[in-house]
């Protein structure tokens, strides 16, 4: 469909205006649609221009007859090096706790570099095939892992620069950081470029582990990436104390807490004090809808009585940047997943009710994540940004929620890609156990 040319026009689109960057384009529907026309020209956007009825030039068109064109998208939580293991290593109920057990199970019997290697490139060719430019994956650092796992992440780091954009974090648990060995793990972290990240869990020593962190990234000049109340007790309040730390360190590097999952089974004022801090500190919030409505609230035998997800609205209400990412795929922590950003937004749109605001919902895997990462010339269409671009046949968003998407195109530097994905069949001789 598109032509295999440095020159073209894409005509009758139609975008999210919160998608657009620098233009002054007025929306022609009820979902804040604009009509436009974009110039393509040796990869990068050249013009935007409201929809014109005649032919701009004699330059090759196409007519997208008011299909609908995001940006790519930005992941900003996932984690790779878990992923694809659960035909080895399922999760018998589903549940957090076992989870936790199997992926470390999982990880001490077959964590090789080979094993992480191969499963982490399959998740990024599933990215970059459903139309990823950045993600950001969180990597397990207990004690020789961290070596084994950081070293694979380089390399595929290196391996796909030009096509995908990719960010590190360390996860442990925030008590680690006390110790040598987390000493030793910010400055691998540091080594690499990455982010510095843990799991806060309420416990007596949490604000002293917490100071710790912003300590040493402060000293690093490292950004911070925190799981944080991954919960449905009320009483999990890490966000608030992380929130605070950030406050008290004058910490002005990028901070983002995933998950703050508690939130949503905390009283109003509770939550309103707790998103008033996260304000003043600056921090972004990234929910991860999937996973957590498959583990939260899951009892053997019982119906589930709330969704997982965190306080959407009341956090962009409060003028906090919210995202949404994919998390784990096909692991003991999410059975399912593709790594595949418009799933998320579609899911998260349905669970977390954001079809009455559709002004802000598209930029939650697109602009918002990539803000969050500090990518200015990702997640976002505008003059002079590369043509980087998913084009869907589905042209309102009724009809882009109601159907799988798998038909899109994807167009990186301008020119399209392929977008097959890669077989299962790749990862059998990772599979040691009958299914």
């Amino acid at each position: 469909m598109i032509p295999s040319v440095d020159h073209y026009w894409l005509k009758n689109a139609h975008i999210p205006i919160a998608l657009i960057e620098g233009q002054d384009i007025a929306p022609q529907t009820r979902d804040n649609l604009c009509l436009v026309d974009l110039e393509i020209n040796a990869g990068q956007i050249t013009k935007i221009i409201p929809s014109q009825v005649d032919p701009v030039d004699s330059t090759p068109t196409v007519d997208l007859n008011h299909r609908l064109i995001f940006p790519c998208f930005v992941d900003l939580h996932t984690h790779l090096d878990k992923g694809h293991i659960w035909e080895r290593s399922p999760n018998p109920d589903c549940t957090f706790k076992s989870a936790l057990a199997v992926s470390k199970a999982d990880a001490k019997q077959y964590w090789t570099a080979e094993d992480v290697y191969q499963r982490m490139e399959f998740g990024i060719r599933c990215s970059y095939a459903h139309g990823t430019k950045a993600l950001r994956t969180h990597i397990d650092c207990m004690g020789e892992q961290a070596e084994i796992s950081l070293g694979v992440f380089s390399r595929l780091q290196q391996e796909w620069k030009d096509r995908v954009i990719m960010e590190a974090v360390s996860l442990v648990s925030l008590d680690y950081f006390q110790t040598p060995a987390g000493v030793a793990l910010a400055d691998q972290i540091a080594a690499i470029g990455g982010i510095l990240g843990g799991v806060a869990d309420m416990n007596p020593n949490l604000d002293s582990q917490i100071d710790t962190v912003f300590t040493l990234a402060k000293e690093r000049g490292l950004s911070l990436d925190f799981h944080v109340d991954e919960t449905d007790d009320p009483n999990s309040t890490c966000l608030a104390s992380i929130a605070a730390a950030a406050i008290r360190h004058n910490y002005t590097h990028k901070t983002v807490c995933g998950h703050c999952c508690s939130l949503a089974v905390q009283s109003s004022e509770v939550v309103n004090a707790t998103l008033a801090k996260v304000k003043a500190a600056g921090i972004g919030i990234v929910s991860l809808p999937m996973c957590n409505l498959y583990l939260q609230d899951r009892h053997p035998g019982r119906t589930p009585r709330w969704r997982g997800v965190t306080c959407v609205h009341e956090i962009q209400q409060a003028g906090i940047q919210v995202t949404f990412a994919s998390d784990n795929c096909r692991d003991p922590f999410h059975g399912y997943g593709d790594h595949d950003g418009w799933e998320v937004l579609k899911e998260a749109v349905k669970i977390a009710h954001l079809d009455t605001d559709f002004l802000h919902a598209s930029a939650t895997v697109t602009k918002n994540a990539a803000d969050l990462m500090g990518l200015k010339d990702v997640g976002r269409i505008g003059v002079g940004l590369p043509a980087d671009l998913v084009i869907f046949k589905a042209r309102y968003w009724s009809e882009l929620l109601s159907r799988s998407q798998h038909d899109r195109i994807v167009i990186r530097n301008g020119k399209e890609i392929d977008t097959t994905l890669p077989d299962y069949a790749e990862l059998d001789s990772l599979i040691l156990t009958s299914p």
